[in-house]
């Protein structure tokens, strides 16, 4: 290879290197602008989140607030009255920890009612694990009848029948309460 042959390979290789730095400059360029819109994006994904989070949240508090009005209007629940009616009931000791939505006592029965506005087959899980550890959390309790349920808005029939193949109760709303408030 001549001189001159070797110059013009160098040249070449020269452009063909600006070239590339050029185009990794407008990459570069291209990745920097697509980080801010991810970043724009992000933050709109986290409001939209948090707006839905919100969403599904009001939607528990509107049932829960519900089916409490309800029951202090009336506590009897399967054929048993209940005298006190205690919403949020929360408890934590050594590793277990739970709260109950509802929960109705009498002088020798107590029923753990899981408020949901849309129940799933999920929530079942959720009764059976409440209603096992409510004695260790409650030992007063422990002489009590207990008996659990799922107070909803929304019971698809198989939900239904998998709550009352496990034993236990089913609330749902029924027709319209309304109650004027006055100042």
């Amino acid at each position: 290879m001549s001189d001159i042959d070797l110059k013009e390979l160098v040249a070449s290789l020269a452009i063909s290197q600006k070239k590339t730095d050029e185009q990794l400059q407008r990459t570069d360029e291209q990745l920097q602008r697509t980080d801010k819109q991810l970043q724009r994006t992000d933050a709109k994904l986290d409001k939209v989140a948090k707006l839905l989070g919100n969403i599904g949240q009001n939607q528990g508090d509107i049932a829960e607030e519900f089916f409490y009005n309800s029951l202090v209007e009336n506590t009897e629940v399967g054929g048993i009255k209940y005298d006190e009616i205690i919403r949020g009931m929360e408890k934590h000791r050594g590793n277990t920890q739970e709260e109950y939505d509802i929960v109705l006592v009498n002088e020798n029965s107590i029923a753990l009612i899981e408020v949901k506005y849309k129940a799933n087959l999920g929530d079942i899980k959720k009764i059976i694990r409440k209603e096992k550890n409510f004695r260790k959390l409650f030992p007063i309790y422990s002489e009590y009848n207990i008996s659990s349920g799922l107070a909803t808005f929304h019971l698809l029939d198989d939900i239904r029948d998998e709550l009352l193949d496990n034993g236990f109760f089913a609330l749902q709303r029924s027709g319209n309460i309304v109650e004027a408030v006055n100042g």
